[in-house]
């Protein structure tokens, strides 16, 4: 039985004139906290109430990294092709088109170079928004080129993960980038430059075995899933249940494949002393500097 009746009928309010909540405002963590979007935005995308380390793009890390958030964006017209007229539920170029439109980014990519704490720093981002962060041709070239670029000027260069490993979509071509990214990396330890590898959620497939995990530091963010499969396809293919935290940053430390988990509000800090640290010069001033 119903407490009240609507006595007047007919009264309903035309759908063009009802008010939206306006979206954006507010964000909801995985544990059920609600953040004002501006709150979240003054703390680096982190949740103040559970310390949740929201997935960010290439241009908020820019912005966090370099001074003033002032940067200049290499080889950004750069497109990937569809050399093998793939299709599945919908063409590669489809795809392609919504990627663009939904992100205004050309690929998984991005590489600015600026100042860091007053030194010339290049940082190669990937963009988990765009086909989840896969790996195609466009992304091996310009990560590739940032790596001679850095070689040639002789500049540090930090990689931000964020991935779901190849894209399928180019099949063989896509897994090439796994040599390629990694015969960069070779050259960049030949010619002395540091590399700083930042695994953040998630890094994954074809990117954790390649270029990811081949930072002279590895660093990750607090609770990011770094493995090669995913703890589902794992879990399925052994038959065993797996320990608590599998393949979190925290547990991948513990095993050894990780040198250092950084805050996000200290990255900018602990990547700028562990290159300084590389490259035996004098500890720039931090803030919150790295025990």
């Amino acid at each position: 039985m119903s407490w009240f009746k609507r006595k007047i009928k007919g009264i309903v309010t035309p759908t063009e004139e009802k008010k939206d909540v306006p979206k954006g405002l507010w964000y909801k963590t995985p544990s059920g906290k609600i953040v004002d979007k501006e709150v979240l935005i003054e703390n680096l995308y982190v949740s103040p109430e559970d310390d949740y380390h929201m997935r960010i793009g290439s241009k908020e890390y820019f912005e966090i990294l370099f001074d003033d958030a002032k940067f200049k964006v290499l080889w950004p017209e750069m497109k990937s092709k569809d050399p093998l007229n793939f299709e599945d539920t919908k063409k590669y170029t489809e795809r392609l088109k919504q990627a663009y439109k939904k992100t205004n980014l050309n690929d998984a990519v991005s590489v600015g170079v600026g100042k860091s704490k007053g030194k010339d720093l290049i940082v190669a981002a990937m963009d988990f928004a765009f086909i989840g962060g896969s790996m195609g041709a466009v992304v091996g070239e310009k990560i590739a080129r940032a790596m001679d670029f850095a070689i040639e000027t002789k500049t540090p260069l930090v990689m931000i993960s964020k991935s779901g490993g190849a894209r399928m979509q180019e099949a063989a071509i896509s897994l090439m980038q796994l040599v390629k990214t990694s015969a960069a990396i070779a050259r960049m330890d030949m010619a002395k430059v540091p590399y700083i590898s930042l695994l953040t959620d998630p890094t994954t497939g074809g990117t954790t075995a390649s270029f990811a995990m081949l930072g002279d530091i590895n660093i990750a963010e607090p609770n990011a899933l770094i493995g090669f499969a995913g703890p589902r396809v794992i879990k399925d293919t052994t038959g065993k249940d797996l320990p608590d935290g599998f393949q979190r940053s925290e547990f991948v430390l513990e095993h050894g494949f990780l040198d250092f988990i950084s805050h996000r509000k200290d990255l900018k800090d602990n990547i700028n002393l562990f290159i300084d640290l590389i490259l035996n010069q004098p500890v720039r001033k931090t803030a919150n500097a790295a025990n």
